[in-house]
């Protein structure tokens, strides 16, 4: 698949990488009134859905799940905030940022503390072919799918299926890997963070079973939770691996060039900024990601340069689920197919 960007889109602005850090570091600083005010704005909206959604069960599911899948705009969101606060980014004090993480991680069925190291480990390595496996979707060199045998190409393909990548994988992801933190983190931390966000979630759903019976919660809470797990994975898809991404082996990489030339500039409509905390900036997270979500839109306006670094449109983004081996030798992500026809 030939890029469709026009040459400025996948242009580094004058400065580089490095000099960026340092021009973005002066956004850095949380407002806690703007923080308090964005929770405000997504916890209402959420309970107030929920709500309205068990609330119309009786009159009848065709209004209930319209409310239900609404509700789950508002989950998205609520993991955008619980993203910054692993960042240190949306309080001022650490402690502010870690505890508010943890109790929106019951909401999320997300451990807060293992999900939080394994997104570090994702910032502190992306686009590094030989530091990958951690907070990372997995991808292939073109060379490392040939030389696997047909079980493993197989298994690969799977993978990266759409109705896995998108649909089976975030629920697993969400309802059964997140229960149980192995291989991820070393030492007692990660299982108490895990059981005890299990504890919370196993007590809150068996509270709202109590309120509102089994069937209410299935029928609600279920589709707006994997449909903003879907939401989540699709965003955090996009944002690495598009055709003009940057991979590079350990020797060649910087992680300065890694962030602005890795990470996307998911350019979405307004509503679906709003909805997705901004995130679809995401190369300017990268570069300073201590900076809360309702700032990186003033970094655009002050600096439009980056506006044109490596930008989809929600359109072009549809085309990146193709895209599934790094070449190493053309410097970009191709399809099955195209690995084929060069074969």
């Amino acid at each position: 698949m030939k890029s469709r960007q026009d040459p400025a889109a996948v242009a580094a602005p004058a400065r580089d990488a490095r000099a960026w850090t340092q021009i973005l570091a002066g956004y850095r600083q949380p407002s806690t009134g703007r923080s308090l005010v964005e929770i405000a704005i997504t916890i209402v909206p959420l309970a107030a859905l929920w709500v309205l959604a068990w609330a119309t069960l009786d009159i009848g599911y065709w209004l209930a799940l319209p409310l239900a899948i609404a509700a789950a705009g508002f989950l998205v969101r609520l993991f955008a905030i619980q993203h910054d606060c692993s960042h240190g980014a949306f309080f001022r004090h650490r402690l502010t940022n870690d505890w508010f993480g943890r109790i929106t991680g019951v909401l999320t069925f997300t451990p807060y503390d293992v999900w939080r190291h394994a997104h570090a480990t994702h910032h502190a390595t992306t686009g590094n072919l030989d530091r990958r496996g951690m907070g990372d979707i997995e991808t292939l060199t073109v060379e490392e799918y040939r030389a696997r045998s047909f079980w493993g190409r197989l298994r690969y393909r799977l993978y990266r299926h759409p109705l896995v990548m998108f649909g089976l994988g975030p629920a697993y992801l969400f309802i059964l890997h997140h229960r149980l933190p192995v291989g991820l983190m070393r030492g007692w931390r990660p299982w108490a963070s895990s059981m005890t966000t299990n504890l919370a979630i196993a007590s809150l759903v068996a509270l709202l079973i109590w309120l509102i019976g089994l069937k209410a919660f299935l029928l609600v809470h279920l589709p707006s939770l994997l449909l903003a797990a879907s939401v989540g994975v699709w965003m955090f898809y996009v944002q690495h691996q598009f055709e003009q991404t940057s991979w590079a082996s350990d020797r060649d990489w910087s992680l300065h060039d890694a962030a602005l030339h890795g990470s996307s500039h998911y350019d979405l409509p307004a509503f679906l900024h709003w909805f997705t905390g901004n995130i679809g900036v995401h190369h300017v997270h990268h570069l300073n990601s201590r900076i809360p979500y309702y700032r990186l839109p003033r970094v655009l306006r002050d600096h439009p340069e980056l506006r044109h670094v490596g930008r989809l449109t929600l359109l072009d983004s549809f085309r990146c689920v193709r895209l599934v081996l790094w070449d190493e030798t053309q410097r970009r992500l191709i399809s099955f197919r195209e690995a084929r026809l060069a074969a």
